[in-house]
């Protein structure tokens, strides 16, 4: 309800003085009644003012001074880049994408393991049968057949091995017992290396399985903490890739919620005028296989509610916290004790009262510590920056002194030329002390030349002539 600054200042420059008798014309109706209330003018909406608007939108290059057709449609495309990377725009560490393709990943992963290992099963089975019955576990009996290779091999010695395998010695030892006197057929040496190498494949799936899950979970805790804490972070993803986005879901009502995944009974159960499914995905929370069998429909609505609300939470807060799942899933867990035995639960305002106070802090403490980060991000790069120019200044320095020592040398050996050319140009001693002190001054550069020149010049004629 409050005009935008840059509305205001356009319709206080735009609108004449006398404002009581002017009408606009709003395509919005939330934005006349804002324009209504915040400057006091009279604004009418309807389809006469959606055609005004179409037309000026046509025309606006002619009715505009210095506006071109094409810069009309550069500024409709910027616009309209500008509109879908607001939409598109999110926090990188909270994007829900990750989650739907981590959830749908995982359940392809659970079918595909137990068929492979089905598979591993009966292949294996025809030469070792007694071990389906030892160890009914999936990936445990993929580690087993390959360590144990060819059974008649299996002897006291790998019975350490086995127990480190199947971590249980009555099980490593009935399996040794079983080896011994077991039905199977013989089984060729390049059949065993092929369901070897089948196992170590089936074992390596269920191995990356675990590390999704994992990036699943840590995912989870950064989009959506509240929702996991409540029904847990696989069944939490799952209502997330159901619904297809996190802010799809917080949209949705809790009945909606409710029956979230049970499409087909639905549709089935109006069809043929019979009973609503209870529960859909939610089914698969702990919540509601505790329950009893009378009870199960009023706690799935109950989580339901508190689905919707820590979804909504998690969608629209800034800084997302666990705290409220937490509570949500006292509240379901009082809920389930009062089915049971009868014991009034808190009223729903006192434990979001207690929630706000608790997630305050949270999110007060979570702030300290990014602004701490920041801090250090900040040292830590203006130490690089002051490394760099530092280590860009020791070039020049180098270069300097290399100048400088260059220079030096230059001097020096311009003062050794000029000790020695004096030294060079010396006459013979007279008896006479005074010319020897008058001749024992250097001469300078211009006059040694010139003393210099002529005597080089008779020494070449002399040369020249003996030639």
């Amino acid at each position: 309800g409050v005009l935008h600054e840059d509305l205001r200042l356009l319709l206080d420059t735009a609108l004449p003085p006398k404002r009581k008798k002017v009408v606009l014309g709003v395509g919005d109706a939330k934005m006349g009644a804002a324009v209504l209330e915040e400057l006091g003018v009279q604004c009418q909406t309807g389809g006469v003012v959606a055609e005004l608007m179409r037309g000026i939108r046509l025309h606006f290059p002619a009715l505009v001074r210095g506006l071109t057709a094409q810069s009309a449609a550069k500024a409709q495309l910027g616009l309209g880049h500008s509109y879908s990377r607001a939409k598109v725009k999110f926090n990188v560490h909270r994007v829900d994408n990750m989650i739907i393709q981590s959830i749908s990943l995982l359940d392809q992963l659970d079918k595909d393991i137990n068929t492979f290992s089905m598979r591993v099963r009966e292949w294996y089975g025809y030469h070792f049968p007694e071990l389906i019955k030892i160890i009914p576990e999936n990936s445990m009996y993929c580690r087993v057949a390959k360590f144990i290779g060819n059974r008649r091999e299996l002897s006291e010695e790998s019975l350490e091995g086995l127990e480190e395998i199947v971590m249980d010695s009555a099980k490593a030892q009935a399996i040794l017992e079983a080896s011994r006197s077991s039905m199977g057929m013989d089984i060729s040496p390049l059949d065993l290396i092929n369901i070897e190498s089948f196992s170590r494949r089936v074992i390596s799936l269920s191995e990356y399985r675990k590390g999704l899950q994992e990036y699943l979970r840590s995912k989870m805790s950064q989009v959506a903490p509240s929702l996991s804490a409540l029904i847990g972070e696989v069944v939490g993803a799952r209502l997330i890739s159901h619904a297809g986005s996190l802010t799809n879901l917080a949209k949705y009502p809790a009945s909606t919620v409710q029956i979230l995944g049970a499409e087909k009974a639905l549709f089935r159960a109006l069809k043929t005028r019979g009973n609503t499914p209870k529960y859909g995905l939610i089914f698969h929370s702990t919540f509601i296989g505790r329950a009893a069998a009378k009870n199960k429909g009023r706690i799935s609505r109950y989580l339901a509610n508190k689905c919707t609300i820590a979804s909504r939470i998690d969608c629209f807060s800034e800084v997302p916290t666990s705290v409220f799942g937490d509570k949500l899933r006292e509240q379901v867990e009082e809920r389930l004790a009062f089915y049971e035995t009868g014991e009034p639960p808190r009223k729903n305002l006192e434990v979001m009262k207690e929630a706000v106070v608790e997630a305050n802090e949270v999110v007060a403490e979570v702030k300290r510590r990014q602004e701490k980060k920041e801090k250090k991000r900040k040292k830590r790069e203006k130490r690089r920056l002051e490394a760099l120019a530092a280590a860009a200044e020791e070039p020049a320095e180098n270069s300097v002194m290399e100048t400088e020592e260059n220079d030096v040398g230059a001097k020096k050996k311009k003062k050794k030329k000029k000790q020695q050319e004096p030294e060079e140009l010396e006459p013979e001693p007279e008896e006479n002390g005074v010319e020897e002190e008058e001749e024992e001054e250097p001469l300078p550069k211009k006059k040694r030349k010139i003393v210099v020149e002529p005597e080089q010049e008779e020494e070449e004629e002399k040369k020249k002539k003996k030639k």
